[in-house]
């Protein structure tokens, strides 16, 4: 069915892509110093008052009235340290619910008309009130003091937000910040003594990373005074955020409208681990290392966008690199299907019933969905914040365990009656999957649906390059592969979204069933688009399909060399020994 001639020529596109991705490389920009020592910081006074926060506030839902109540006296705070203070409400969904969110910003105006940097800490907790908590509270509280004696050259925004899980807080003040915006930082865990990489995470909930000039300018900082390395995300990493964006913590709202924005904590992406001893030295030494990242930014000039890219060797990937790059991987796949698809036709094999059949193998996966969006609809689960979670914001409880329950049996019986009631809409059995119409029609479906996934994210049709590659081999009959090696190639080609899976089980510390669970809440939540998701349920209709198909696919009998009996006298033509003389019986006659 396939044409290995065409494969091989279409790789030339590849070769010519690698080239133009190697001349696209480009130097990051470096770090923004300053001469400002950043000694005004007190760190033990941060301290006192972020133990006597925890003391005096040991419930901090988000939205409750102790919440309010710190609110009011942040404000207070501010005030009397001379910024311009204002406070917004305003209703929005979090784990506990819809609440009423209060916003507080302090100002302090600068010389020149530029843009403003801004300094978010959240002041509100999921479970009881730990330090790690209200860490970012207490080095904003004390920063306040620090600018009220200095002479500013840009704008510095102080805000203190609430609802952190979800970011519902940050999203809402993303919104409503009126000035230009050149850089924001984000306060997470700002006194535990353990420390989880990455501690600047620049990641957001879209495909715009923070700029290299603002990660290198806080990194500069946090060596200088915390004498730490702030964590190089790799490759599985950054192609796991690009592909599907997933940031939990508070930079993220940011960095999706187009501000610069960055996290600074401890405990990287994910929340404070349960238990960790506050440190007064590890509080100082980040709350200096915020005011040398303002001293150092508030002098230099415009800090770029953010924006996609990838970072190789201490070198830059630009995302229209990776988008071209991408495109020709898909290529040759592409042409040597539509050449696989014409023979198929031309032999005559049915191509729209085994098409028909590829696609209800994605229909389980998209009514599941619809399972989902029911049950939010219904009442039944809760709606949750429309941004990604980490571990135990939200637990699972019996409504959602029964969603899932119920979504996993839609999608084992409509896979297990998918061939009969596909037979019954074309009126005809479809006979054995291991045909060249059958292998065609997924072809067809798997390139189609990794174009369309090109189209909106490049790095998320990457990681199905692999699966287009090996599978096309897979699905023609005309091609004998042992079995041991098809299932090889059947588990190689879903490895990269496995992987991806696997980075984030890790980095955000969630179990299998919280990962499942943390899908349901994003397609609940409205996180995952309704197009998002019927694209990849069809690219899982597509893997059970190759899976049917390498499973019928013939085995491989070692054909025995054929043994031709032996003759005394040989060929017809051969008289036998001694016909041409030589020998005694022939000197006899």
């Amino acid at each position: 069915m396939l044409d290995p001639r065409i494969y091989r020529t279409s790789l030339m596109a590849v070769v010519v892509a690698v080239i133009v991705v190697a001349f696209s490389l480009e130097n990051q920009q470096g770090a923004v110093g300053t001469t400002l020592p950043p000694e005004a910081f007190n760190g033990q006074t941060a301290y006192v008052d972020m133990r006597g926060l925890v003391h005096n506030f040991p419930s901090l839902r988000p939205g409750s009235n102790a919440d309010g109540l710190l609110a009011g006296e942040v404000a207070t705070a501010l005030r009397k340290d001379g910024l311009a203070v204002s406070t917004s409400r305003a209703t929005a969904r979090t784990v506990d619910g819809t609440r009423t969110l209060t916003t507080v910003t302090g100002t302090m105006a600068g010389q020149s008309a530029g843009g403003s940097i801004v300094v978010v800490a959240h002041r509100d907790a999921a479970g009881p009130t730990t330090p790690a908590d209200l860490s970012g509270t207490a080095v904003l509280l004390e920063l306040a003091q620090v600018l009220a004696g200095e002479t500013q050259e840009r704008s510095v925004v102080l805000a203190s937000t609430s609802g952190s899980a979800g970011a519902a807080g940050a999203t809402q003040l993303a919104r409503r910040l009126g000035t230009p915006v050149d850089a924001v930082i984000a306060l997470g865990d700002m006194t535990s003594s353990k420390v989880r990489q990455p501690v600047i995470v620049p990641w957001s909930d879209g495909q715009q990373v923070a700029p290299p000039m603002l990660r290198n300018t806080v990194a500069a900082a946090l060596g200088a005074q915390a004498n730490l390395p702030p964590g190089s995300p790799g490759l599985v990493a950054q192609f796991s955020h690009l592909a599907f964006p997933l940031a939990v913590t508070e930079q993220g709202p940011f960095g999706r409208i187009g501000d610069p924005a960055v996290l600074l904590s401890m405990s990287g992406e994910r929340a404070p681990a349960a238990g960790q001893l506050p440190s007064a030295a590890r509080l100082a030494a980040l709350g200096r290392t915020v005011q040398q990242t303002i001293n150092a930014l508030e002098t230099a000039g415009s800090v770029p966008a953010p924006s996609a890219y990838l970072i190789w060797d201490s070198k830059v990937i630009p995302a229209w690199a990776v988008r071209l790059m991408v495109l020709a991987l898909i290529l040759p796949v592409l042409l040597t299907m539509v050449d696989g698809l014409a023979r198929a036709r031309r032999r005559g094999n049915p191509i729209l019933r085994w098409l028909l059949w590829v696609l209800a193998g994605a229909v389980p996966f998209v009514l599941a969905v619809l399972v989902v969006l029911g049950a939010k609809v219904t009442g039944v689960l809760a709606t949750p914040p429309p941004a990604p979670l980490g571990a135990g914001a939200m637990p699972l409880g019996g409504a959602g365990t029964a969603v899932i329950v119920l979504s996993a049996v839609v999608i084992l019986g409509l896979l297990l009656v998918r061939r009969p009631l596909v037979a019954a809409l074309a009126r005809r059995p479809l006979g054995k999957p291991a045909n060249a119409g059958a292998g065609a029609a997924v072809l067809l479906v798997l390139c189609a649906v990794a174009l369309a996934i090109w189209v909106r994210n490049p790095f998320a049709a990457a990681l199905l390059v692999p699966a287009l590659h090996l599978w096309m081999w897979v699905l023609d009959p005309d091609i004998r592969i042992p079995r041991p090696l098809v299932a090889l190639m059947v588990l190689v080609g879903i490895a990269p979204p496995v992987i991806v899976i696997l980075y984030y089980s890790q980095s955000l510390g969630l179990s299998p069933v919280q990962i499942v669970w943390n899908g349901v809440l994003l397609i609940a939540g409205g996180y995952i688009g309704l197009l998002a998701a019927v694209q990849w349920s069809v690219v899982l209709g597509c893997l059970v399909s190759v899976i049917s198909i390498a499973a019928r696919r013939p085995r491989l009998h070692r054909s025995r060399p054929e043994q031709t009996p032996a003759t005394v006298r040989g060929p017809a033509t051969y008289a036998g020994p001694g016909s041409l003389g030589g020998t005694e019986s022939a000197l006899r006659r």
